[in-house]
């Protein structure tokens, strides 16, 4: 599976930059793979251990504000590995376009 989550502290002023970084550093130290964009941080593996990073990023910015919001996004499909570069990379095969090396679509 693959997560996309986002865990923003409340109450501890415009700049979160501190609090999120701790959950990053959870995630990253997890050892599954991630990817940490401008709005979420994307999580691969199987569910009991994506959910486990997931609720120990949470604590470590509740650690920090004693109120988080949390936004979370979950793509299961079983037999599905390396998802989290397989997707990118397909949809730039796809804007290569037709006269491009795998260019179209594989069926």
């Amino acid at each position: 599976m693959i997560v996309a989550f986002s865990v923003t502290p409340i109450g501890t002023g415009e700049n979160v930059g501190a609090e999120v970084a701790e959950a990053v550093r959870v995630v990253r130290e997890s050892g599954l793979p991630n990817r940490t964009d401008a709005m979420f941080t994307s999580v691969e593996g199987e569910w009991d251990e994506v959910m486990a990073v997931v609720k120990q990023a949470v604590e470590a910015v509740t650690a920090r504000a004693g109120r988080v919001s949390l936004v979370l996004k979950a793509d299961l499909r079983s037999g599905v590995t390396d998802g989290l570069t397989g997707k990118v990379e397909r949809v730039e095969r796809l804007l290569a376009g037709p006269d491009q090396p795998g260019g179209r679509e594989e069926r």
